[in-house]
């Protein structure tokens, strides 16, 4: 099949890191083009992998068959519902969105114009993660627990306004959520406690009665930083090391999926309304904290 023209939205650590490289070395997409709030620094990632630049989004969606969006959430919410309006596959940073009633917009949106979605949780991209859920679903475990501990918040490329605002829960939880909820059942309940910005703590009840718990943090100097998953039952336990597991295959597998998900149209598990279930869930855990009873 011919390769599917993907345009970027986005030129940041995150863009330059994974999205443009992935994109470009192919053979399933192309990078069709670089748009970014910046021209100049859409026009150095583009230059790096001889990509257009586009000094307009809508430019950009007139090259493209998909979009793959590294931008903030609030600011991908707002774009990606343009990009679908305009009949564009959208590959999803997460979060979807800045808040719950913007993701559900977005969802609405991309059902009401019938284009494929597709998130980058990065984690389920991995075979070590997938052999990992995998063995979960015959292994009779009573519950679980996650945590998603590192140092980002404290400098570096990803200390950004938004993660810096909003804490762990929005930039962190969609990663521990979504893998807790695919090994233990989906979550129908959560708690919450602790410090929006520093450390949070969640207690999640899964269909069928499972818990499990989760603790993440993003100012806490640790190297390398801390992402596994944990599930105990009475035959012993499962678990798998999520900083170890993503590399260049995890992103080659979201690749070659992303392109087959367009080809066909949609029907991608980790699509839009996956995005909005872990959104609400987040939104119910930000708003505990928030006010906590």
């Amino acid at each position: 099949m011919a390769s599917v023209e993907v345009g970027l939205v986005g030129a940041g650590p995150w863009a330059r890191q994974m999205h443009a490289p992935m994109l470009a070395t192919g053979p399933e997409t192309r990078l069709a083009g670089v748009w970014a709030r910046r021209a100049e620094a859409a026009a150095d990632l583009a230059g790096a992998w001889q990509a257009p630049a586009f000094d307009r989004f809508e430019a950009l969606l007139d090259s493209c068959q998909a979009v793959a969006f590294a931008v903030p959430p609030m600011v991908q919410a707002a774009m990606a519902a343009v990009a679908a309006g305009a009949g564009k596959a959208l590959l999803l940073d997460k979060p979807i969105a800045g808040d719950l009633d913007s993701a559900r917009q977005l969802a609405d949106i991309v059902g009401q114009h019938g284009v494929a979605s597709q998130l980058v949780l990065s984690w389920r991209y991995s075979s070590a993660v997938r052999d990992f859920l995998a063995d979960a679903e015959g292994f009779d475990a009573a519950g679980g627990r996650a945590a998603f501990i590192s140092s980002a918040f404290l400098g570096g490329p990803f200390a950004t306004p938004w993660r810096l605002e909003r804490g762990p829960l929005l930039d962190l939880g969609p990663h521990v959520v979504d893998l807790l909820d695919a090994a233990l059942g989906a979550v129908e309940g959560v708690r919450a406690h602790g410090d929006p910005k520093g450390w949070a703590g969640l207690l999640l009840d899964h269909e069928g009665g499972r818990s499990s718990e989760a603790s993440l943090c993003a100012t806490a100097t640790v190297e390398p930083h801390v992402a596994a998953v944990e599930l105990f039952g009475p035959a012993g336990s499962r678990s798998v090391d999520c900083a170890a597991a993503v590399g260049p295959d995890a992103f080659a597998s979201l690749r070659r999926e992303f392109a087959d998900t367009v080809q066909r149209g949609g029907g991608h598990p980790l699509d839009v309304h996956r995005g909005l279930h872990l959104q609400a869930i987040i939104s119910a855990a930000e708003d505990q904290i928030a006010s906590p009873s």
